[in-house]
């Protein structure tokens, strides 16, 4: 999917109020872990974003504040009503139909996939989400896989998910090896 071995990809995480912290933070600190570069966005015109669990998150920048032609990677955490705020974002809505008709890499976990369902990203390749959410996914080949990549979109099924998530994204920057060191080094012994 990505160029591997590279030595710095450009990572942009969206947030909007109402995010699944757990989800949202989990992907920054480790992709920041593997050497990563990970930028948290506001979608909401200021920095302070409050996940939907009352835990507020100091954004790195605004998301008028880049054109984004930096970016390896767009991904969206789940979370509501964190994403219907993601997805009803036109500026946002502008920047993932660019990445998807160039065939860039786009990640999404729990509902938030359901975003790239609607904008018709999804058809004719395998995707999950959120249990429950399945019905959701129009157009998707839906399996029951904590994560899977198919063509250019990642896609995980949530907060139980998210180490899951964010190593499979390191691998496919970086490589099987680093996405094991880094599982080796929060001891985390589910990785496969």
């Amino acid at each position: 999917m990505y160029e591997r071995g590279i030595t710095m990809a450009k990572v942009y995480i969206f947030l909007a109020d109402g995010f699944e912290e757990i989800e949202g933070l989990t992907v920054v600190d480790l992709l920041r872990r593997a050497g990563i570069e990970i930028s948290m966005v506001s979608i909401t015109g200021k920095r302070k974003v409050t996940g939907a669990h009352q835990i507020a998150v100091e954004a790195d920048l605004l998301f008028e504040d880049s054109d984004y032609g930096d970016a390896d990677l767009l991904v969206l955490p789940g979370g509501m009503p964190g994403t219907l705020h993601l997805m009803e974002h036109e500026g946002l809505d502008k920047l993932l139909r660019e990445f998807y008709s160039k065939k860039k890499p786009l990640a999404a976990i729990c509902a938030a996939p359901t975003i790239f369902s609607q904008k018709g990203f999804l058809n004719g390749i395998k995707a999950t989400c959120y249990s429950g959410m399945e019905d959701q996914l129009t157009g998707a080949n839906v399996v029951d896989l904590p994560v899977v990549t198919d063509r250019t979109i990642t896609t995980s099924k949530g907060l139980g998910t998210a180490i899951d998530f964010a190593l499979s994204i390191i691998k496919d920057i970086k490589g099987e090896t680093e996405a094991r060191n880094i599982a080796e080094q929060i001891l985390y012994k589910h990785y496969k």
